[in-house]
């Protein structure tokens, strides 16, 4: 009898993969989609996550599909402003969400059931809402416009898990900080962005793989109920971590953060019919692409490895999302282009994990 390995196809071994130069890698069979999203009927796709996510986002709107945004911008804030606002990011003004511990919470905080889901926090004589401690560059002038804010906030967050056909998750790390006292996590350490750093009370958390898969069960059955049919997209963050809390080199924390989300996104694979993952993770860090899809600084991803990881993800979910070429675009889609390519070169400024990079001393 035959070895079962007789029967499998050139893309399971890797010989037929990694001798090849990088620019002629057939990814054809990285990415066989799980189900049908429906862009071409208008499906409504909506995006959370870390930092990678907005690009995402960037290239569902380039290429026509029907992106949600369940909190856009008020028509009096300029174009200019308004992702310093948190607006234009992602589908609602939510901020990176970087754990699904925090996307877990905000389902809960949208409908009600988190202790601590009231804090605020007061630095320099402003207010912040701690779960999104960056989505006004000032802060708020009082504990009422935090309220008032994260009222209107939440009630777009309930019209986006309700309405939403498919919400496409990055997920971005395992390290996080929580309130000992209520268990809620916070997308920022106190005391970077806003707020103030209390031991004690403010202790470190390093999800592990069934943490992660208990929190986005949690999370799915929460939206379950109001939105059963609702399908996710996992991906996983490319980007190495700007920092660690743990003792360990950041190369290590890094190695385990991002071997822990994709092990996490696949087992949720494995266990529900109703979530796919994407492998834009994959191109970005396989050694037989040899490092040439980030930027200079071993981190930023860079345009062509986006440009080729959605590419493999169009090609699965409709020629709808296929970009025509460059000599064929009219003026409207070179302007859309224009428009991304600004918004992307101003990316870094969004994450909020960069502003960690202020807390680096040379000793």
């Amino acid at each position: 009898m035959q070895s079962p390995y007789r029967r499998q196809k050139r893309h399971h071994f890797w010989k037929s993969v990694g001798s090849r130069p990088a620019d002629t890698i057939d990814l054809a069979h990285l990415y066989q989609k799980k189900f049908e999203i429906g862009l071409d009927r208008g499906a409504r796709i909506a995006t959370a996550g870390s930092c990678f996510a907005q690009n995402i986002r960037r290239e569902l709107i380039a290429r026509d599909c029907n992106f949600y945004d369940a909190e856009p911008a008020p028509e009096m804030l300029r174009a200019a402003r308004r992702q310093d606002f948190g607006y234009d990011l992602f589908s609602a003004r939510f901020g990176n969400i970087y754990t699904v511990a925090q996307l877990r919470q905000l389902a809960e905080r949208a409908y009600g059931h988190l202790p601590g889901a009231d804090a605020c926090w007061h630095t320099h004589g402003r207010y912040f809402d701690p779960f999104r401690p960056t989505i006004e560059p000032d802060g708020f002038r009082s504990v009422e416009e935090v309220e008032n804010a994260r009222r209107s906030h939440l009630r777009s967050v309930r019209t986006l898990f309700e309405k939403a056909d498919v919400l496409i998750f990055t997920l971005g790390l395992t390290e996080a900080w929580r309130d000992a006292e209520t268990g809620v996590v916070f997308p920022m350490c106190p005391g970077t962005a806003a707020g103030e750093f209390e031991a004690g009370r403010h202790v470190f958390v390093n999800y592990d793989v069934a943490d992660i898969v208990r929190d986005f069960e949690a999370f799915m059955a929460i939206v379950g109920r109001v939105n059963p049919s609702m399908k996710f997209i996992l991906t996983v963050s490319p980007v190495p971590l700007v920092a660690t809390a743990t003792p360990h080199h950041v190369i290590n924390a890094t190695s385990y953060s991002k071997a822990v989300l994709r092990a996490a996104a696949g087992k949720l694979y494995d266990l529900h019919d109703t979530v796919d993952y994407f492998p834009s993770y994959e191109v970005f860090t396989s050694p037989v692409f040899e490092g040439r899809y980030f930027e200079a600084d071993k981190r930023s991803p860079a345009q062509a490895g986006i440009d080729r990881a959605m590419s493999v993800f169009f090609s699965q979910h409709g020629e709808r999302g296929v970009l025509p070429e460059p000599d064929e675009e009219d003026l409207a889609r070179e302007t859309i282009r224009q428009k991304s390519e600004a918004a992307r070169a101003r990316q870094q400024e969004f994450c909020d994990e960069m502003k960690l990079e202020d807390e680096f001393v040379d000793p």
